[in-house]
Order: C-alpha cells, then structure tokens, then sequence
C-alpha cells in the first residue's frame, strides 16, 4: 500500500485589509489649554485644588470621570513645563496656580537683536594689509584677548 500525500489545502483566501475607523478628530482646545483657562479664570490666592479644577473642567462640559488620567498628566506636564505653579502639594494633587514668570515672558515681543560692530578680523580681512602687517595686528589682539 502505497501511501499518497494529502493534497495540500486550498490557499488561504485573501483577507480584506482592515478599514481604518473614521472617527472624526475632536475639534476644541486641549486639555491643558481648559486647565489653564480654569486656573486663570479663579480667584483663589492660593491657587486652585485638583478637586476645584476637575469640578471647573466639569461645569464647562468635559468629561472628567472620563479623562481622569488625561487631566492628572495635562496637569503635571504643564508644572514641569513651568505655567502652573505648584503651592501645595505633590504630583497632580495639591493646588495650582499660573506662573507669572511665565505669563510675562509671553507678553514680550520679539524684538531684532542689534547690529554688532564688524569685528576686528573682518575689517582687517578688507584692508589691504601685507601678510606681516595682519600677522603682528592678530598677534596684538591675542594678547589682549588672554590678558
């Protein structure tokens, strides 16, 4: 008895590539951007609790039950970033406040640095000075330079 070897199986048919979900990509400011404009928006001298920030994020429509842990990382970026302070506290508890350091180095507008003198290398490079004249005038700026 001859033993045959079974026919080898059809291939597999191809699979469909998967389709992407299209979830349409939420529009509005951040999550930061909200826990900035709630801390901007108190007026708690000693800043805002992590409590108080969760029930102001709430009031204004967000989900916070739901996001708990995106609030607790916004709001620990944005200490170590240096815009919320933290007075009291550690980690994503405690309470929170702007950072004025902050708040008036946004303010400042860029202004174009000043146009420097031409140095003394470049202004000897356009003399036509001979190659012993610009030896012996580096040779004085190096002294002055080290001493």
């Amino acid at each position: 008895m001859a033993e045959v070897a079974p026919a080898p199986a059809a291939a597999a048919p191809a699979k469909a590539p998967k389709k992407k979900s299209t979830k349409p990509k939420k529009t509005g400011p951040s999550v930061g951007e909200l826990i900035v404009k709630a801390v901007s928006a108190s007026k708690e001298r000693g800043g805002v609790s992590l409590a108080a920030l969760k029930k102001a994020l709430a009031a204004g429509g967000y989900d916070v039950d739901k996001n708990k842990a995106r609030v607790k990382i916004a709001v620990k970026k944005l200490v170590t970033k240096g815009t919320l302070l933290q007075t009291k506290g550690t980690g994503a508890s405690g309470s929170f406040k702007l950072n004025k350091k902050i708040k008036e180095a946004d303010c400042r507008v860029w202004r174009r640095p000043a146009q420097r003198a031409p140095s003394f290398f470049s202004y000897v490079r356009t003399q036509s000075l001979n190659p012993e004249a610009f030896a012996l005038a580096s040779h004085i700026l190096l002294c002055f330079t080290t001493c």
